[in-house]
């Protein structure tokens, strides 16, 4: 029941945070460490799960950006070299 229960939360999850690459890897890798974790926690698995995912949909968001900011600045000094 729990295993179904925790399944259930974490497609719910990913129902509700988006549809972009980015943001479902990011969501499911944090979603996989958190319920390990929550589990571990007092057998919080899909409170951890949840969790999870929020800060891995955060720092795969923050990645993202920091490679768009990268590659943008290359792309101006590259301009400027000509």
């Amino acid at each position: 029941m729990k295993q179904a229960l925790s399944v259930f939360a974490a497609a719910a999850v990913l129902m509700f945070v988006g549809n972009t690459a980015a943001t479902a890897k990011g969501c499911l890798k944090g979603a996989v460490v958190g319920g390990i974790a929550g589990h571990y926690a007092h057998h919080h698995a899909v409170l951890g799960a949840i969790g999870g995912c929020i800060v891995g949909h955060h720092l795969a968001h923050k990645r993202e950006q920091e490679q768009k900011a990268a590659a943008q600045k290359a792309q101006q000094k590259q301009q400027n070299a000509h």
